[in-house]
């Protein structure tokens, strides 16, 4: 599995929950199209942790970097079914922060004999 890591702030936090619905109703519509596997939302408890990844984190879950590709093309159209979704979204964070993981070892590491 591969993992596609979004830290941020959102603009406006008191829209805390109006921005779960968006990214659910965005990711989703991913995950339907089969885009993407599925995704999480997480958000900083006791304001624990690095202040520079932000107080919010997305996980994306992906087979691999090809369904990724796959999932930004189709964003990237910015066709009128997937724009105002993906809108709703990006409009209302800021100070992204990015990364991929994977599982480790996973199925192309060679082991050791």
């Amino acid at each position: 599995m591969t993992y596609y890591d979004i830290w941020f702030n959102l603009k406006d936090s008191s829209n805390d929950l109006e921005f779960c619905k968006s990214v659910e109703t965005y990711l989703g519509a991913l995950k339907e199209r089969g885009l993407i596997e599925g995704h999480t939302l997480k958000r900083r408890l006791l304001g624990l942790g690095p202040q520079q990844l932000g107080e919010f984190n997305i996980t994306i879950q992906l087979a691999g970097l090809s369904q990724l590709e796959r999932a930004f093309e189709a964003v990237a159209t910015r066709g009128p079914e997937i724009e105002p979704i993906h809108k709703a979204v990006y409009s209302a964070v800021q100070g992204l922060s990015f990364a991929l993981h994977r599982d480790f070892p996973d199925s192309v590491r060679v082991a050791e004999e």
